[in-house]
Formats: structure tokens, sequence, C-alpha cells
């Protein structure tokens, strides 16, 4: 180790990525984490890169979906979260989920064995001045010691919002002889499987008792937080129920692109998903069902779905709260606090939301504060790739309608410019209005990856890139 490393505060998925992409950049780095020495409220192990909620990375498909995109490039840029990611995946239709607990496990041996990281345990509760690189990468669970030191640096507040977990059972409780497996469409995903997930059929009557013991059921209070908002891509499952009783069945609970194998003739009117939560399949976890409602309640009112009437739950659902940064007004465009440029911020706490977004954001991090400590000025990728466009967002998406509306935000197409012409047939003739959205995308994915290329082969020095090509 050198007298000069790079500071990481931080081994959830952004720190552990920004310190892989700054080694591997030719820096040296201390990675900080607190745990086991303090825990927090959500998490269970020791282990960095814990998946304190969903198992899933989401969509995968990199021609039509921008998180599938956003995988592609990080892979393109020798991603350490995504080549654990791809080693310990799961099936889940086209999205990639991983086993829990070997994902954490693949991250923390890899780091554990790179000699040009060093991992220290324990709490830092203010940043000492003489640490003159360093990336903040504490996530939404900051410690209150450190969200206070921050705030007085930034002198704007800390924004908050909800997050939620959802529950987790044991295989061998569910009844298969009312429950089946399958992906919506029979679509197979990264695992090759076209029949990832268990589905459990509810009739109008079942859901509509159900969404009424939901709705009855008894809460968890969160004295001080009322004000605090939800995460739309996570709202608990009651949450849904309260905004009108059929959105659930228009959102997780949608019935859509399954048969029933025991009731082919009948369609379900509502359905139940279970995606395998572990590489043994012996766990699974409730798709959408985050909550808020009290363990004793969630357990009675679960089981009344049909095919888990005997279900034995390894974890119930919870809530806690995040923590992220007001990014456009305190952030410049390399992520540095512009009132100390030495502090670099990453992963959930800028504004992003996801465990890829958080990644992202760290892998660019990391190789800003590497740049930085060789001399070498590195701009970030341009916001045309959906790297770029992510950095874009939290550090001056918001600034001509008021930073005030920042909110935390998933990758999606939106973000990134339109093209600079609509896509057109092999004739050179404008597409028929139905091909325009899918051809739009794959062409914005077509130009991500290559403008990414363009930055990368501009870098001279850094991680080479993923070997996996498309």
């Amino acid at each position: 180790m050198t007298d000069n490393p790079i500071h990481i505060i931080g081994g959830g998925l952004a720190g552990c990525e920004a310190a892989w992409q700054a080694a591997a950049s030719g820096a040296t780095v201390v990675l900080h984490e607190m745990r086991p020495l303090r825990g927090t409220e959500a998490h269970q192990t020791d282990l960095l890169a814990e998946l304190v909620c969903s198992n899933s990375f989401r969509a995968d498909d990199w021609e039509y979906n921008a998180v599938g995109l956003l995988h592609a490039e990080m892979r393109r840029l020798g991603s350490l979260i995504m080549a654990c990611a791809d080693a310990c995946q799961t099936p889940a239709g086209g999205a990639l989920a991983v086993d829990r607990d070997g994902f954490s496990k693949a991250v923390t041996r890899r780091i554990a064995a790179h000699p040009a990281i060093r991992v220290e345990r324990g709490e830092v509760s203010s940043i000492p001045s003489h640490w003159a690189n360093v990336i903040v990468a504490t996530g939404p669970l900051t410690s209150p010691d450190l969200a206070a030191a921050i705030l007085g640096l930034t002198g704007e507040d800390v924004l908050s919002f909800f997050d939620a977990i959802a529950p987790i059972l044991h295989a061998d409780t569910i009844d298969m002889t009312v429950a089946w497996k399958q992906s919506r469409y029979d679509k197979a995903g990264p695992a090759g499987d076209e029949a990832a997930y268990i589905n459990c059929p509810m009739t109008r009557e079942e859901y509509d008792a159900f969404i009424d013991a939901v709705l009855a059921g008894p809460k968890s209070e969160f004295k001080g937080w009322e004000d605090v908002p939800y995460f739309d891509g996570c709202l608990p499952l009651e949450v849904m129920a309260e905004r009108g009783r059929e959105t659930p069945r228009h959102g997780p609970m949608k019935p859509v692109g399954l048969t029933n194998p025991h009731q082919p003739t009948i369609k379900p009117y509502a359905v139940v998903q279970l995606r395998q939560d572990n590489a043994l399949g012996t766990l699974w976890n409730m798709v959408g069902f985050q909550t808020k409602l009290k363990h004793a309640a969630q357990t009675e009112i679960f089981r009344t779905i049909p095919g888990l009437g005997k279900a034995v739950f390894a974890r119930l659902g919870g809530l806690h709260r995040n923590t992220f940064l007001n990014s456009p007004r305190v952030l410049d465009e390399r992520l540095r606090l512009r009132a100390a440029p030495r502090l670099r911020f990453a992963g959930q706490i800028t504004g992003v939301e996801g465990y890829v977004e958080s990644a992202a954001i760290g892998l660019l991090a990391g190789r800003l504060a590497a740049a930085d400590a060789a001399g070498r000025d590195c701009a970030p990728p341009p916001p045309t790739t959906a790297l770029g466009a992510l950095v874009a967002h939290i550090t001056a998406g918001h600034l001509s309608a008021g930073a005030r509306s920042f909110q935390p935000m998933n990758i999606n197409y939106g973000l990134l410019p339109p093209l600079e012409a609509p896509p057109q047939d092999a004739d050179g003739r404008r597409l028929p209005r139905g091909e325009r959205g899918r051809a739009r995308k794959r062409a914005m994915s077509v130009r991500a990856l290559a403008d990414l290329k363009d930055w990368a082969d501009a870098q001279t020095e850094g991680p080479p890139g993923s070997v996996r090509a498309l």
C-alpha cells in the first residue's frame, strides 16, 4: 500500500465496484466497511455486496431494455459486479437474477484476493482531513454520524425515501399441485430456463379477499418518518392496493402470458409469482411483495394465497429508510463534492436507484478517482451511453427544472438523448407505427455501445474491457 491510497467508504455494490476499478487502474485502495462491528437495520451478514432487497438485476436484454444495455456496458468495462452476477445466476426468465449468498461471497473473495485492495472493518464517522482521495459509497443506510458529517460539508438537506424488502420462503413448503412453473410467455432468460417462476393462481373472489386482508392488516409504524416518500419502483404491496384495488393485478400480480396446467381452460384473475432466490432452488422470493405489514400478519395473509397454505418463511418483508443527496446541486460531472472536491460519491446515495445503477456509478467513480491519483484527466462517458446518461441525470439533469424535484431514478431510455434521425426500413422508408418503438430502442442501444467503445479506447489506462462480446 502507498501512503496515499484511495479511501472508499462502504462495502456495498458501488463501493466494491469502485475499489475493483480503481485497483485495476493501478491505484491502491482501502475499502472501509463497518459491518459486522456495526450493523444496519436491513443487512444480515458481514459479506461485502450483500443484496438487501431483491436478488434480481432486472432485464438482461441489451437491445431493447435500458437496464440490459447498462449490463452490457458494464461487462465491456470489466465490471466485477457483473462478472460475479453472471457466475452466480439463477433462472429468472428474461431477467438476470443471482444466488444471493453465492454472489456476495464471490465479490467478497475477489476483493479480499486483490493485492492492491485492503479491507478495513469499522465505522467511519467522519472523514479525516489527510485523506486526499475519497469515495463515499455508504448507500441508503449511511450511519447517522457520517450522514451528519456529509450534511455539514454539503450545506444541503440530505433527502430520504422508503425502500422495502419482499418475503422469502422455503421451496419444499409450496404446494405444486396448485402452483406451477412457467415464465411469462415462456420467455427464456440468461440462465436458459423457460419455466423460471412459480405461479400461484387466484380467482376474483380470492383476490378480493386477499386485497381486503392486506388493506386491513396491521402495519409497522415509523414515527418521525411520516413525510418520507416511497420510491415508485419499490412500492409496498399495501400502498399499491391503497392507490386502487386493481393496481397490484396490473402490476406484480398480473395474470398475462401464463397458462395454469392444472386448469388450462380457466384464466386466473390474478397470479402471485415466486422467483428462485438461491442456486440450490431451496429458497424463493415473492415478486413485488415488498411490505410493511407486521410479521404475524404477513404469515397469516400470505398463507391464504393458493399454493402457499403451508408456506414456511425464511425471511419476512420489511421497510427501511434510504438516504440520498441533492446531487445536481452538490456534485460536479465527475461526481466530486463541489464544496470539497477530494470527496466523490457513488451508488444510491447519489440518487440512482437499483443494484445495477448503483454499481455502475461505483464503476465510474473508481475510474475517475484512479485518474486523479495518477494525474490524468478522465471525463465521464458521453450521455448517449447508459452510464453517461445516469451521470448526466444525477449531476445536471434536474437543474433546469429546479433541483428540488430531484428524486431517485432507474436507468431508462428517456435519459438518453434522442436519435438524430428516426429508424428506417431497408428501403429508407419510415417504419410502421407499431415497429418504431423497438427499432428506436435498438438503434439507441447500438449507438450507446459504439460510443462507449470510443470513450473506453480514448482512456490511456484502465481495466481491460470484458472478454464477453455481444
